[in-house]
């Protein structure tokens, strides 16, 4: 087991996970106060790396793309202060940082643990319910629906539609962008069936964000939202269903109606098929249900 303490926070790992933990310090971000302890499994990990500054070091994790809803929703755009990925190291525990590394590193190698991108979530996402106010309005979630009120900075025409309640089913995807300079960052829930898209200001599906303490809070709320959403790299239903099947599932001969052993084989050969990452999980399912049906 490997383990380092800072006032920046503890992280942990004992072979098979990492448990990263916020420190104390006031210094230590809203954001990760609020996230609270993470448990990073080894295989969602990509690297590990430690820099050497004069006045503090710096551990940083490189997760595999794919593997976080949090780093999903917020696209990479969390700042230092706020990626729980990142701990503060003093000087005097340089050398500690460093064998934490190799431990990591070592136990990567060990586990052959690919660097290549997950085709599904390995993190949990916060928790919920969950819900934030910033910006020019309330954004909550509470597993299933997202309801957004408004305050009294709201643009009046976002105002007069009252608040918004979106089913988790309606929703394509979610994107949190912070305030940059002079250009507000935004909480945006993309509709199904939505044309377009307006200035966050005036969306009734947003909420505009203008860089203030809590801002990046909302990045929270989206994270739980994409951990409940299709993972990117999986194919939308309606694609996989008009996707033309593998060879390997059109035989020369197919089994007669009748056949009910053929039918048995045919599935075990399909289950052996999904083993072998020949066919995907949807795919399978649907040869599956054909075959089902025709017994």
């Amino acid at each position: 087991m490997a383990e380092i303490i800072q006032r920046d926070g503890t992280w942990v790992f004992d072979g098979d996970a990492l448990r990263l933990t916020p420190g104390r310090d006031r210094n230590v971000s809203l954001l990760r106060r609020t996230l609270g302890e993470l448990v990073v499994p080894l295989g969602a990990l990509a690297g590990v790396s430690f820099e050497q500054g004069k006045k503090s070091g710096r551990l940083r994790l490189r997760l595999r793309d794919g593997a976080d809803p949090l780093l999903q929703a917020s696209g990479g755009r969390l700042t230092e202060p706020n990626d729980p990925y990142q701990l503060l190291v003093e000087p005097d525990r340089y050398g500690v940082a460093e064998y934490f590394v190799d431990e990591v590193r070592n136990a990567l190698l060990l586990d052959e643990v690919p660097s290549d991108p997950v085709t599904g979530y390995l993190l949990p996402g916060p928790s919920v319910p969950l819900s934030v106010s910033a910006g020019d309005g309330t954004a909550s979630f509470d597993g299933e629906q997202v309801r957004l009120e408004w305050n009294w900075k709201t643009e009046d025409a976002k105002a007069a539609a009252g608040a918004r309640t979106l089913a988790l089913g309606d929703l394509v995807a979610v994107e949190w962008q912070p305030a940059v300079g002079l250009e507000n960052g935004h909480l945006r829930f993309e509709v199904r069936g939505a044309a377009t898209k307006a200035p966050p200001k005036y969306d009734p599906n947003a909420v505009e964000l203008w860089g203030f303490k809590k801002d990046p809070l909302m990045a929270l709320v989206a994270a739980a939202v994409q951990a409940r959403l299709p993972h990117p790299s999986a194919a939308p239903v309606a694609d996989v269903a008009a996707r033309p099947l593998p060879k390997e599932l059109a035989p020369a001969a197919e089994p007669r109606e009748d056949d009910h052993d053929a039918l048995l084989r045919r599935l075990r050969e399909l289950g052996e098929l999904r083993r072998t990452g020949v066919l995907t999980d949807e795919e399978f399912q649907l040869a599956k249900a054909a075959i089902l049906k025709r017994m």
